[in-house]
């Protein structure tokens, strides 16, 4: 059976997109986690090995302007759905962290399934990691609100920011306070 691990990074964030990973994988890899449990060296170096061994990764990017039309859990959804049909196998099976998805392949929403699942543990990876790479290149169009570390995040450098600067192009219109900001 072809199993496809599915995990997504940045719903709660203010800004940027929300980027979900699919990962088929064939052999164990050592030091696999939950994304959220491993530092950055660590994950960058497993990236790699996940890219190098997996069978299959696919990645699916929803960004902020499609998550303000169809809201956060829709575009997590079909993020996910995106790298689960750019897979270049096909799987039988797919295990996802936390809620099921209205597919034709069976599927499974497993809580905490990033921490039990060696795929999901991967996909959990690859979408940290590609997330980063996308806000990390975002910092040099726009360092006053320190993308670089926030991953942006609602950190207090970035509320300051979006105070004293106002939102970007890559900002979510409909995520507090920026809503709030615009109603005002």
């Amino acid at each position: 059976m072809i199993i496809a691990g599915v995990d997504e990074v940045g719903r709660g964030c203010l800004a940027g997109p929300v980027v979900a990973a699919a990962v088929i994988l064939e052999n164990s890899i050592t030091g696999l986690n939950d994304s959220k449990k491993i530092s950055k060296k660590k994950r960058e170096v497993l990236y790699s090995e996940i890219l190098e061994n997996a069978t299959s990764v696919a990645v699916g990017v929803k960004w902020n302007d499609y998550i303000d039309k169809h809201n956060i859990k829709v575009a997590s959804e079909h993020a996910m759905i995106d790298a689960i049909n750019l897979l270049n196998v096909k799987p039988n099976k797919v295990l996802i962290d936390g809620f099921s998805l209205d597919i034709d392949i069976e599927n499974e929403g497993i809580i905490k399934g990033d921490q039990k699942f060696e795929q999901i543990m991967a996909a959990s990876i690859i979408a940290k990691v590609t997330r980063d790479e996308i806000m990390r290149s975002f910092h040099y169009i726009y360092p006053e609100y320190d993308f670089m570390s926030n991953s942006g995040y609602g950190t207090k450098k970035h509320l300051k920011a979006l105070e004293k600067y106002s939102y970007t192009p890559i900002h979510r219109l409909t995520f507090k306070p920026i809503s709030t900001d615009i109603k005002k």
